[in-house]
């Protein structure tokens, strides 16, 4: 039984033989955020009170 052969993909072509002429693309290491929360958005609303301490602790920084 003959083995079934690939579509041909463009793609993949063009792809390799840039790797030929170019090289191969240096690895990129993806840096996580720091605070997802802050990021994403919070799930719930916050509360009164932990908006007062926020605002209470960002003016007594100032």
């Amino acid at each position: 039984m003959a083995r079934k052969r690939k579509t041909f993909n463009p793609v993949s072509v063009v792809k390799s033989v840039a790797r030929d002429r170019i090289g191969q693309p240096h690895p990129v290491r993806v840096e996580q955020p720091v605070d997802k929360g802050r990021v994403r958005g919070a799930k719930h609303k916050q509360t009164l009170d932990e908006l007062r301490r926020e605002a209470d602790s960002s003016s007594e920084t100032e």
